[in-house]
């Protein structure tokens, strides 16, 4: 039974988590783990990497199981490890992306002492470090690390995500206004 696929109808995974979630969720774990541990170590992972997408995974499988807006056709293990993949190369698309926004000089965004508002080329970065800290960080996170607003609102301890949704707004108008003097030639990203 251990190696034996988990094949069960919408239906039955419905009633199967409204019934008994904790041990349906533990066959789950069980079945299916193993195999998203072995996928993230072997593209650069570790073991707590695989705990959090595996969870994620779980959790978008529970939510649409429950709530009925799942239409299963292939088995569990399946649907849970392309969840767990496609959670995979997201997070190491951000790793990669912060990792070349911190190998830039910390004072990229600066202006050298040389160098007058005026040149030929400005950095569009400076603008943004012009915001603050906090709406530098906003932006940052939302336009470069594409992160969903809930991970905002809950970093910033925004009271909902329609109070982020505004936040950013503003932050957004504060940097148009910063900028709108200037031609679209004069910037350098």
């Amino acid at each position: 039974m251990h190696g034996a696929p988990i094949l069960l109808t919408n239906t039955d995974w419905r009633h199967a988590l409204l019934t008994n979630r904790e041990q349906t969720l533990e066959r789950i774990y069980a079945k299916v783990y193993p195999m998203a541990l072995h996928y993230v170590k072997e593209r650069g992972g570790s073991a707590d990497d695989a705990k959090d997408i595996f969870q994620e995974a779980l959790i978008v499988f529970y939510e649409k199981v429950v709530h009925d807006q799942l239409v299963l056709t292939a088995s569990i293990s399946t649907y849970l490890m392309a969840i767990c993949k496609n959670l995979w190369l997201q997070e190491l698309e951000k790793r990669a992306r912060k990792t070349s926004l911190e190998s830039l000089p910390p004072d990229i965004g600066a202006l050298d002492s040389d160098e007058e508002i005026g040149s030929d080329t400005i950095q569009l970065k400076e603008f943004v470090n012009g915001l603050g800290d906090k709406c530098r960080d906003i932006l940052v996170s939302f336009y470069y690390f594409g992160q969903k607003l809930e991970h905002i609102t809950a970093k910033h301890g925004y009271r909902n995500i329609h109070t982020a949704t505004v936040q950013k707004f503003k932050c957004l108008e504060r940097l148009r206004k910063a900028v709108s003097h200037l031609s679209i030639e004069r910037f350098h990203l």
